[in-house]
């Protein structure tokens, strides 16, 4: 199942969880939910920053060859 969330909602959600933990809000048995949902967010947003990297390269990259034309 593809999730369908952006990068700022994955962050603001992932900063939650990092803040429930530090806070100790949370109990033992919630733990695990939380951290992997955690990794669930850091790989969607790992993701979505790597296209955006490929997407900015692709674009200087044409703007480069239309320079050089």
């Amino acid at each position: 199942m593809e999730q369908k969330i952006t990068y700022t909602a994955a962050f603001e959600e992932l900063q939650t969880i990092v803040g429930e933990i530090e806070e100790g809000e949370i109990t033992v048995d919630e733990l695990s939910e939380k951290v992997k949902r955690a990794a669930e967010l850091i790989k969607i947003c790992k993701e979505k920053l790597s296209s955006t990297e490929e997407d900015v390269n692709k674009i200087l990259k044409e703007m480069d060859g239309n320079s050089a034309s």
